[in-house]
């Protein structure tokens, strides 16, 4: 059954249009119809989880599956969710408003380490047990397993945090999927299908999911007390494979909003995985092998999406999207072909060292998006030990070269904490930046201006920087001395991560098992994503407040202080260094170093630990690190992580290699374009590159000149009806944009440095309410018959938005926001007392027969201003009376009122204002409708 929740969505809470999943191009497929129903569990707001490329991506190809379909939930709002809970309600998809519970299997993105608490809420509003013990114990009959038809949903995760380290939330999900899901998820359903045909139990069932390679079920292995995850049966894999799968653009296109989203645009994966080799990110170690897809799928998906979307922007994605050798003939040729269109492109954080002029041509145009570099390090040093591969010399010709082409503000990225880096490479961001305003200087320009996100290095696992860590103290001098620098530097705004985020970040994302307990309690005490964002202190309480209720609070006293961290012995050589204590002398050193490193290990374990430390940081740096490697510390290189059951390609032996190398301030090239860096992911089970030549880049075509012709205007008189009436107006002014691209129309634009299609709105409706006469302006840039537009715009609108009729007007004649003259109005008013029809006539008369009934406004500025309600009411009549049966003592009342250019509307709730002085009874306003507007001659 149906969740009853159209009387929870309505115009009172924030944004209702989230939950309404009649979005453009939702795939509605019949309940009955189906095997297996899925839904796709989005632990973030709408707006963050409906622009998700990847949510977009399976939702398409899990209901392109036969006898399967795939709806979506999301995180509902505050004010929402309060509903839910006040009325007992469970948490429901949007396009079907079932519960969550009827459904086969829910999968939700866990792809950021803090994120677990928002899906514990969703599973607390949609009644479902939060752990798989507590559903497996709901789920048991006589001590028996029923049917998956009988018991909850099967709940899984996917995502990086998922793939990376899904131990902290292992107690939480039946299953993970780890890696690409486009292949995985549709074999999930078929064995979910014969299972569910077959009468399978649920452990029957998670087993057979256990054989599919990508598919972890944790509560078939066991933590051990070394800290290792192990088989706890014969009969699954001991270490469990990341799946790797080749994008396909097409199943990108889908899913149009209604509500403005985060990403509000067209989005086309154009290169998959990174193999740049940067030893502090996980994505590009989690993504390997990098893929290409072919430029012609790209354009033909670009070009196909634009037209089925109807948006005037789309952005091509990749984590590196400059490695991606036919950017600029891909963009050039999408530009070529849009050219008319007004259609702007973006791209995300980009490789400076690979920005040029061909780069800057299609993302230059009559919208200049912004521009996103990432040098991650303010000294050339800092750059060749995180393996950034750039150089200051790259570095200042990508930034010029942006300036040269007419950005006059550039985003940088920096990080602070980084593995061996000093104060020097700290106040190098600072004086990188001065530096780059100083190059970029010229007659007749504006200054160079910057905004600098500076962010603090978090370790993250299955990347060569898993063993080191930062003390909260040391991030925050190191911001402090940052602080200082740029008070100096003018034209710079910058943004600093606030420390307590990332130790937070490192605890839960390098945890184990034990963490699962520390999750469920942070949720309970109100940590949840947006409390970071509301109010960070409580959410840091709330987390930390559960740590100590864990007994884990050493623990975290370890990352707040920076001792999980294989550098420390390097950090303390200057200490050392300034002791006055014997170290080796060179020949003794040369007997250490010369010795095997068993009996080297042998030696110094033998020695007290104040020793051992000025002894090692005495020797080599190679020796160092092979000597830390092979002590028995809890700093080991060698010890088991929570992570290493977790197949990603990459082999732990060349982590262990890189992080050496990266002492060493050595470079790793990348494989995608020079010789193979021997990761280990290259294979048959992950592949290998695809890395595509570029074809030759078009000639460019010109920018955008907008048509601003004026060859035939129309008005349009439509409707706004059922849950069209909680889209607001500027998101129906949106719509109308996106209708128009979709429909061909040819629209006439502004001129200026924004052009904007020449739409007009004759005046916004009130959220909620209901019209049958509202009116819209087109102008054209070329005439078209009157019956060919109608049906175009009609066949592009939702169906509970109709067009009742089209006139051409002349070109001449004033905006109809400027002709407005009058507005009806049918509005249901419950009295909130019994009443009788002779009452509700007598009351209209009253108010008819006054001159005057004065009302106390407060306008913009703050200010009291009385006005007069009565001269601006020119009709009211009562429509419909209450009867002895009705629940509520309701009427129906139409009125006229002035529309005028002054913005002093009568609005309903004045009515009741009318009502209440003349009846001394309080009224509850039900429901609005415009009836029509009324425009001048």
């Amino acid at each position: 059954m149906a969740v009853a929740v159209e009387k929870l969505i309505t115009s009172d809470i924030l944004k209702p249009g989230r939950y309404l999943g009649n979005e453009r191009l939702a795939v509605h497929k019949g309940w009955d119809r189906t095997e297996i129903r899925w839904v796709l569990t989005y632990p973030e707001v709408y707006e963050v989880g409906a622009s998700n490329l990847g949510h977009i991506i399976l939702y398409n190809i899990l209901n392109a599956q036969p006898r399967q379909l795939c709806d979506r939930a999301y995180l509902p709002g505050k004010d929402l969710a309060a509903k839910l809970r006040e009325t007992n309600t469970p948490l429901f998809a949007v396009e079907s408003k079932r519960s969550l519970t009827e459904f086969d299997i829910l999968g939700f993105s866990l792809s950021y380490e803090l994120g677990a608490t928002n899906i514990l809420e969703m599973l607390d509003l949609a009644g479902i047990p939060l752990t798989w013990r507590e559903r497996q114990k709901a789920g048991e009959v006589g001590g028996e397993f029923t049917n998956l038809q009988s018991q909850f949903p099967l709940i899984f995760a996917g995502g990086q945090t998922a793939t990376s380290n899904p131990e902290p939330y292992a107690d939480f999900f039946d299953f993970f999927a780890l890696g690409d899901g486009e292949e995985l998820l549709p074999e999930i359903g078929l064995v979910l299908e014969e299972g569910k045909q077959a009468g399978f139990s649920r452990e029957q069932l998670l087993l057979d999911l256990a054989q599919i390679p990508g598919v972890y079920v944790p509560q078939f292995y066991d933590m051990a007390e070394d800290g290792s995850v192990n088989p706890r049966r014969p009969d699954v894999p001991k270490r469990i494979l990341r799946r790797v799968a080749t994008p396909i653009p097409a199943y990108s296109i889908g899913l149009v909003p209604y509500v403005e989203t985060v990403h509000d645009r067209l989005t086309i994966e154009i290169r998959r995985g990174c193999t740049r080799g940067c030893r502090f990110c996980q994505p590009g170690m989690l993504t390997r092998p990098a893929r290409d897809v072919e430029p012609d799928q790209v354009v033909e998906a670009i070009e196909q999406g634009m037209q089925a979307t109807g948006y005037n922007e789309f952005s091509l994605l990749s984590l590196s999207c400059s490695d991606y050798l036919s950017l600029p003939a891909v963009g050039m040729e999408i530009k070529n072909r849009l050219k008319n269109e007004n259609i702007s492109l973006t791209l995300p954080s980009q490789r400076v060292d690979r920005f040029d002029e061909n780069i800057a041509n299609i993302l230059g145009g009559t919208r200049q998006g912004g521009l996103t570099f990432a040098p991650e390090a303010g000294t050339q040093r800092m750059r060749d030990i995180v393996n950034k591969g750039l150089t200051n010399e790259e570095l200042l010709r990508g930034v010029k070269t942006a300036w040269e082409q007419g950005w006059d503000k550039i985003k940088l990225y920096f990080m602070i904490g980084l593995p061996g880096e000093t104060d020097v490479d700290v106040l190098g961001i600072a004086e990188t930046v001065s530096w780059l305003q100083r190059e970029c200087r010229g007659k007749g320009r504006k200054p160079l201006n910057f905004n600098l996100t500076i962010s603090n290095f978090t370790p993250k696992p299955h990347t060569p920087f898993q063993w080191h860590s930062v003390s909260t103290t040391e991030f925050k001098r190191k911001q402090n001395l940052l602080r200082q620098e740029f008070r100096r530097i003018k034209g710079l705004k910058v943004n600093f991560t606030d420390v307590r985020i990332s130790a937070m970040e490192d605890f839960v994302g390098r945890g184990d098992r034990s963490l699962g307990k520390v999750v469920r309690r942070a949720w309970e005490l109100g940590a949840g994503m947006d409390s970071w964002y509301e109010n960070l202190d409580q959410a840091f309480s709330a987390w930390a407040s559960a740590i100590a209720q864990a007994g884990l609070d050493w623990k975290y006293r370890q990352v707040e202080n920076g001792e999980w961290n294989l550098f420390h012995l390097q950090e303390q050589k200057r200490s050392a260094d300034t002791e006055n204590t014997q170290l080796p002398t060179p020949v003794q050193t040369r007997l250490i170093t010369s010795l095997p490193t068993p009996v080297q290990t042998r030696l110094i374990t033998s020695l007290p630990t104040p020793v051992q430390t000025r002894l090692i940081t005495s020797l080599p740096t190679p020796v160092q690190t092979r000597l830390i490697a092979s002590l028995p510390t809890p700093h080991s290189l060698n010890i088991p992580l929570p992570w290493d059951h977790i197949d990603t390609g990459i082999d732990k032996k060349w982590l262990q290699e890189d992080l050496q190398r990266a002492l060493e301030a050595a470079i790793v090239p990348d494989c995608s374009f020079e010789g193979c860096s021997h990761c280990g992911v290259c294979g048959t089970d992950f592949g290998h590159n695809v890395v595509i030549e570029s074809p030759a880049i078009p000639k460019f075509a010109g920018e955008f000149v907008p048509n601003k012709t004026k060859a035939q205007r129309l008005r349009v008189w439509f409707g706004k009806q059922g849950n069209m009436a909680l889209i607001s107006h500027l998101d129906l002014i949106r719509l109308f944009d996106r209708v128009v691209r979709r429909a061909s129309l040819p629209i006439a634009f502004t001129g200026g440095f924004h052009p904007m299609p020449r739409i007009s709105v004759a005046t916004a409706l009130a959220l909620g309410a209901t019209s049958s006469g509202e009116i819209v302006d087109f102008e054209l840039t070329e005439p078209m018959e009157i019956d060919t537009f109608r049906e175009q715009l009609a066949r592009e609108m939702p169906t509970d938005i109709p067009i009742y009729n089209v006139e051409q007007i002349d070109l001449k004649t004033s905006a109809a926001t400027q002709l407005l003259e009058a507005a009806e109005y049918l509005i249901t008013v419950a009295a909130l007392a019994e009443t009788t029809p002779i009452q509700w006539q007598d009351w209209i008369d009253t108010i008819k027969a006054k001159e005057e009934l004065w009302y106390e406004q407060t306008t913009k500025s703050g200010k009291s201003q009385l006005i007069n309600l009565r001269d601006r009411l020119f009709e009211l009549e009562l429509v419909e009376t209450p009867n002895s049966t009705a629940e509520s003592m309701s009427s129906v009342i139409r009125y006229l009122v002035s529309y005028r250019q002054d913005g002093l509307v009568l609005r309903p709730e004045q009515i009741l204002f009318m009502l209440q002085t003349v009846a001394n009874v309080e009224f509850q306003l039900l429901h609005i409708h415009r009836n029509r507007l009324i425009l001048g001659v």
